[in-house]
């Protein structure tokens, strides 16, 4: 069997981070942070190394890092100061914040046809979950359960009303996926969490080309997903996940995944 690849999405504009904050930073994770880069945010050091240390233990070798086309602090990091031993680095480059999925599409030629995982920059999944997307069989997703995210992560239940909801059918395959469900919906016990991790086969490309902007304008995942379950067929295995992830959305984050961080080990 082919072992997957990882994308890893570090593309995004950082909105949520920029943000001012009734928080103390240091002046370098304030100067991180004024950029919008929330992947390189030092926290110990930069929070994408946790992220990248993460995958390699979970046993990927080899990682595309979506990019913008201006930021070279992560080129300069991954590709001129860090000679991994462990991993094999390469970047995509996603010319405009287009959306997730065309994020995905931005790393095509670096996939090629290979099976490959999709991941947030700024989540710190745990590696036990990440190891059960790469022994998959085929396409699937973590669906986290509400409660471990907030007992064991840094998310409190407000914030996962802003997260996709998953449901799976008797076979454990995806039946339904809603992002930012409403109230009634996000109560719902039977629910699982999507947090953005998951194992896809190149046939997530030709759906992500084949959807419509959403109404904030841009190519959704969730879309590009139910597109191929609903028109090419495409079944996802939905893995039941309980445990907690670091979520490093905005400035309020900052000090308490450094924490949590304090003191781990990276080696890649």
């Amino acid at each position: 069997m082919t072992r997957p690849v990882a994308v890893v999405l570090a593309r995004g504009l950082g909105t949520r981070m920029r943000k001012p904050a009734a928080v103390s930073l240091r002046p370098d994770q304030a100067a991180v942070a004024d950029q919008g880069l929330k992947a390189m945010i030092p926290v110990g050091r930069p929070f994408l190394d946790f992220v990248l240390d993460s995958l390699a233990n979970a046993g990927v070798a080899e990682v595309g890092i979506v990019i913008g086309p201006d930021h070279d602090l992560i080129r300069r990091r991954y590709q001129d100061e860090l000679h991994p031993e462990r991993l094999t680095i390469r970047f995509a480059i996603q010319r405009d914040p287009r959306g997730t999925a065309d994020a995905v599409l931005a790393a095509e030629a670096f996939v090629a046809d290979r099976p490959f995982l999709v991941v947030n920059a700024d989540n710190l999944y745990p590696v036990t979950a990440l190891a059960r997307l790469v022994e998959a069989d085929g396409p699937a997703l973590i669906g986290y359960r509400q409660d471990a995210l907030i007992e064991a992560g840094n998310i409190d239940a407000d914030r996962i009303a802003r997260f996709a909801l998953v449901w799976s059918d008797a076979a454990g395959r995806l039946a339904r996926i809603v992002e930012k469900p409403d109230p009634a919906l996000a109560g719902d016990p039977t629910a699982l969490v999507s947090m953005n991790s998951w194992r896809f086969s190149p046939a997530i490309f030709d759906a992500a080309r084949a959807i419509a902007p959403s109404v904030r304008g841009e190519l959704e995942l969730q879309d590009a997903v139910r597109w191929a379950v609903e028109r090419a067929g495409v079944s996802f295995e939905v893995i039941p996940y309980a445990g907690g992830v670091l979520d490093l959305s905005s400035r309020a984050d900052i000090e308490s995944v450094a924490e949590r961080l304090a003191g781990v080990e990276v080696r890649l």
